[in-house]
């Protein structure tokens, strides 16, 4: 399979170093630096674009590709107030667009037991969730991807709650009780971690995932990679995962 990767930050470099003990051929490295110097002749050759890159360049990316006819795996977070706008545009020319705002196997695992317990919890009103999630410095967007997809499976599933609320690590105020509070901290060199913990006067119940390294996102995009050809649509890791 040959792949074209968009964005060679600590993702796109985990990936393409996994690629390179496989029979997959990367056929290009696009970054803000080499950008304007890749042609669309060369970009059509791929059978699919992976996409890490940053929310300010993402849409762009994603229209470049979909005018090309490439399947798309993208995993940048930041972009999603523009999401159902691009998802209409994918349907409307049977695009092919594969999201995740995390790509490890565990995670999503995670975000199914996160919605099951939280309807568990809709019965329990004694306990309140709030969650802590911790990554590199390098990582801009707060909170991560991540964390918002965790704080929508309890929010879905919880009735008590309205919304989700950031808290800086300098904010003095506390988060209203129909928010859920996300804590976001920057430490380096975290690949991810991420803790909801129900928080209740007698005790409190904690479910979390620390990833080790970014191995276990960089094997999910390129599986996602492989599954996506052929497809016409709009597709997930629950849809990989057949969660």
């Amino acid at each position: 399979m040959k792949i074209a990767l968009f964005g060679y930050g600590r993702m796109g470099q985990e990936i393409d170093r996994l690629l390179a003990n496989t029979s997959n051929e990367v056929i290009a490295r696009i970054t803000e630096d080499n950008a304007n110097q890749i042609d669309d002749d060369q970009l059509r050759i791929a059978d699919v674009v992976i996409e890490f890159t940053q929310p300010k360049s993402a849409l762009h990316n994603y229209r470049k590709c979909l005018s090309l006819g490439l399947p798309i795996v993208s995993g940048t977070t930041g972009w999603l107030d523009h999401w159902d706008e691009w998802t209409a545009e994918v349907e409307a020319q049977s695009g092919s667009f594969f999201y995740a705002s995390n790509f490890s196997l565990g995670v999503n695992l995670l975000f199914a037991l996160n919605e099951k317990l939280a309807q568990w919890m809709n019965k329990q009103p004694d306990y309140h969730p709030e969650l802590i999630e911790i990554h590199h410095t390098g990582k801009r967007d707060a909170p991560s991807g991540t964390a918002i997809t965790i704080a929508k499976g309890v929010i879905q599933n919880l009735d008590r709650l309205d919304n989700w609320q950031l808290i800086e690590e300098t904010d003095v105020k506390k988060p209203s009780f129909n928010m859920l509070p996300i804590y976001s901290e920057r430490v380096d060199p975290t690949p991810g971690t991420h803790r909801l913990t129900w928080k209740s006067d007698i005790d409190d119940l904690e479910i979390s995932h620390v990833a080790h390294s970014r191995i276990g996102f960089a094997k999910g995009a390129i599986a996602a990679a492989h599954w996506l050809p052929g497809k016409n649509g709009v597709f997930g890791m629950q849809d990989l995962m057949n969660l």
